[in-house]
């Protein structure tokens, strides 16, 4: 089952930021993951506004994400990031298809 790492970085400094970012790709793709969202335009639906950026980044399993995050290579890269802004990163199982068809055969026979 797919697994996803998420980041939300409140951004201080863009340009320490951007020579992060432009490391990552390679080390992404190297443990089989790929970006699903990286920055783009962000509309806040609910809750307080803030000034973020998001990612999400979709790796084969939980295993791989954890294995990415781990790595030497990545640690060594995650360092010129270091006073860009506040960094949160989060690894999450993804939502396997027959899950998702049971929860919505359950909820199609309910009502408000």
């Amino acid at each position: 089952m797919s697994a996803y790492i998420v980041v939300r970085v409140n951004m201080s400094n863009p340009i320490a930021y951007g020579q992060y970012m432009r490391h990552t790709p390679r080390l992404i793709n190297r443990f089989g993951g790929r970006f699903i969202v990286r920055g783009g335009e962000l509309e806040m639906l609910e809750g307080e506004e803030e000034t973020v950026r998001l990612a999400v980044i979709e790796f084969p399993s939980m295993d791989d994400a954890k294995r990415f995050y781990r790595s030497e290579e990545y640690q060594a890269v995650k360092h010129l990031r270091e006073g860009a802004g506040e960094v949160q990163s989060y690894a999450i199982d993804g939502y396997a298809k027959e899950e998702w068809d049971s929860a919505l055969e359950a909820s199609k026979s309910l009502s408000l």
